[in-house]
């Protein structure tokens, strides 16, 4: 399976839920063109993209099994359903293996330990500061704090550059 075929199963997979696709396709949006803008390589750009799209599988299940989609919880349960979900696509199981790490710790903004990690946790934040309509500060503190490329650092300024003044 291509990243499209993975993304139109992901679709399928989030039960008609719009907010959940519109979260990924962004997330992904935002991943695909940092990585791009970054020149990663191909394997590393295919396993961010999967993994931007897949990064949030565990909210449903969140949802019913706690009553909300806490980091913590999607770390938790997000790793075993994603090679549940990658099983059936040509992904290699060195690559599902990332994917679902990165699914994992997609909240863990330390030890983030290469580029597509990196990456995918920019690219989420871009949409959750949005999303979630963090305040300045807020939104400020992270950005020096987890920011570290430079593709990610100018779509954050593009985006939120105005307000900050």
């Amino acid at each position: 399976m291509n990243v499209a075929e993975i993304f139109e199963k992901m679709i399928n997979y989030s039960d008609h839920n719009l907010h959940d696709i519109a979260h990924l396709t962004k997330v992904w949006a935002y991943a695909k063109t940092i990585g791009e803008l970054e020149q990663v390589d191909e394997n590393t750009q295919f396993i961010l993209e999967v993994a931007a799209i897949v990064h949030d599988i565990a909210c449903p299940l969140c949802r019913e099994k706690y009553g909300n989609t806490a980091g913590t919880y999607q770390e938790k349960e997000g790793m075993p359903l994603t090679y549940e979900f990658l099983q059936d696509t040509d992904c290699s199981e060195q690559q599902i293996q990332r994917i679902a790490y990165l699914v994992g710790h997609h909240h863990t903004f330390t030890h983030i330990d290469g580029l597509d990690y990196q990456i995918l946790v920019e690219a989420d934040f871009l949409v959750n500061a949005d999303e979630s309509h963090y305040d300045v500060k807020t939104r400020n503190a992270f950005y020096q704090k987890v920011f570290r490329t430079k593709a990610g650092k100018q779509l954050f300024k593009d985006m939120y550059e105005s307000e900050n003044q």
